[in-house]
């Protein structure tokens, strides 16, 4: 039985996302989507490919802006980490773009080594960007650890560690690639780098558990002398210094890990040959902030925040994560989500999130009466293993759903969304129940119950027909009973 303390202790780490400053492609493609006007009926596809491929490089530095946004971020942190951090993990990608984005928080924090936290460096080879280095569809092998521990050098950084380098740390951390990485290999990447960073961080708190480290703690708790501890001062220092990671990668794969860290290990990987439903922004050196307390649970503090990028006198040196910089193509195309996707489950196997969705549907836009069909009919354990519920999905959004008893053949809880109505999305449900009775030969016809004038005469239109109930005598009542013969 676990002891009052291991119940209510719950030590985490302090844990930042942070991207790169802007980069010399970044500035490249801003200038091709003004250029050939991106995102226009009047985009001129091949003037931006020509200029993208004569000016761009497989791993850029920082562009000037780049640079100050890289500089005004150390002087963000650099206090920050010295006031409140205890120990300090830095993980940074391999490409030359986050290095040089971390080289002046780095070069601060080995200044005053004396008087700022312990400082240890990570070079993360699963870390680089989607599609990884390389030319005009040719690969380049990327910087090796001796090429990037000439880097780290200025800073102070002499025992920097290199992970996840396929063909060893004395090749560049690209050299196995064959070409440029497709998304599925982009998200399988990802899902990698997710669990060496859970893995990561559960280290540091299994080594809390064994030697009482004093900088991993619960941070929920205040102590006699914290009382004024002002939370959201990054300035001010704390009595007690957190241990904190601090991730620094890149826009798009800091997406794809934080869609698993989001939907902790459920429905992150889209389909093969489309772009994400869904991405996480973020500007040039925005931070999102994370509590990580182990076993893969996840606290989102905040998301993309810039505040060193606003300057005393109101400049503004923000870049990146617009739509304008080219994040709208993350999303799928119109014609991909109005496609229709009919699936069928037993109840108690629907996936969590679809059921969550149709309930929700039932509850906004099903009569109470109507709701009620499929509680009265399915309240015993054996009504529930003959109950199939019909979903239809646009995406990830589920747009109609029917509940369909095998036993009797009645069909209840039919609704659509609204602004589906008059997209053929009951027909799609209808139609795929008829299908499945024709398939499985389990019943002759379907039977349902409007309850509203609006709902009968949809039924009409789908075939069905008003017939008598089980004791010969009329519906009189506002439910009627229909049937469609199949």
């Amino acid at each position: 039985m676990a002891s009052s303390k291991e119940k209510y202790v719950r030590r985490s780490i302090s844990v930042r996302l942070i991207r790169h400053g802007e980069s010399k492609n970044n500035q490249i493609f801003r200038t091709a989507q003004r250029l050939f006007k991106g995102g226009t009926p009047d985009f001129d596809f091949k003037s931006w490919t020509a200029y993208v491929d004569d000016h761009r490089v497989a791993d850029p530095g920082l562009s000037d802006v780049g640079q100050e946004q890289a500089s005004r971020l150390s002087h963000y942190l650099g206090p920050h980490l010295a006031n409140q951090a205890g120990e300090v993990r830095f993980v940074i990608s391999p490409m030359r773009r986050t290095i040089e984005t971390m080289l002046p928080t780095l070069t601060a924090m080995n200044r005053n080594s004396n008087e700022n936290p312990h400082v240890k460096t990570v070079i993360n080879g699963f870390y680089f960007e989607s599609e990884g280095c390389h030319t005009r569809e040719k690969v380049e092998p990327g910087m090796n650890a001796e090429q990037i521990a000439e880097c780290l050098s200025p800073a102070g950084v002499q025992d920097a560690s290199y992970v996840g380098f396929q063909n060893g740390p004395e090749n560049g951390w690209y050299a196995y690639g064959t070409g440029p990485e497709t998304r599925h290999e982009s998200e399988q990447r990802a899902a990698r780098f997710y669990v060496w960073m859970m893995e990561y961080l559960d280290e540091q708190l299994m080594e809390a558990e064994r030697s009482e480290v004093e900088d991993i703690f619960d941070a929920g708790v205040t102590l006699p002398g914290e009382e004024n501890d002002k939370c959201h001062n990054r300035f001010e220092p704390r009595a007690r210094r957190r241990r904190t990671a601090i991730f620094c990668g890149h826009g798009d794969f800091m997406s794809l890990v934080l869609k698993r860290i989001i939907s902790g290990f459920g429905h992150a990987i889209e389909r093969e040959g489309e772009s994400h439903r869904s991405a996480f922004v973020h500007f040039n050196t925005g931070i999102t902030e994370l509590e990580y307390f182990g076993k893969g649970r996840f606290l989102l503090m905040s998301s993309n925040q810039v505040p060193h990028l606003h300057g005393p006198s109101g400049e503004c040196c923000i870049t990146g994560g617009s739509l304008k910089d080219g994040w709208s193509y993350l999303m799928p195309s119109d014609k991909i989500l109005l496609d229709s996707e009919v699936a069928f489950a037993f109840s108690d196997d629907v996936q969590p999130h679809i059921a969550e969705q149709a309930e929700a549907l039932r509850s906004l836009y099903l009569t109470k009466s109507g709701s009620s069909l499929l509680q009265d009919e399915l309240d015993t354990t054996h009504h529930k293993s003959n109950a199939l519920t019909v979903v239809v999905k646009r995406g990830l959004q589920v747009v109609g759903c029917a509940s369909l008893d095998e036993r009797t053949g009645r069909l209840s809880d039919v609704v659509v969304r609204p602004s589906a109505r008059r997209s053929q999305v009951g027909r799609s449900l209808i139609d795929a129940v008829k299908n499945h009775a024709i398939q499985s030969q389990k019943f002759d016809k379907i039977i349902v119950e409007p309850d509203t004038s609006e709902s009968k005469a949809f039924f009409e239109k789908m075939g069905f027909e008003l017939t008598e109930d089980s004791t010969g005598e009329k519906y009189t009542s506002e439910i009627v009973h229909m049937e469609c013969k199949l």
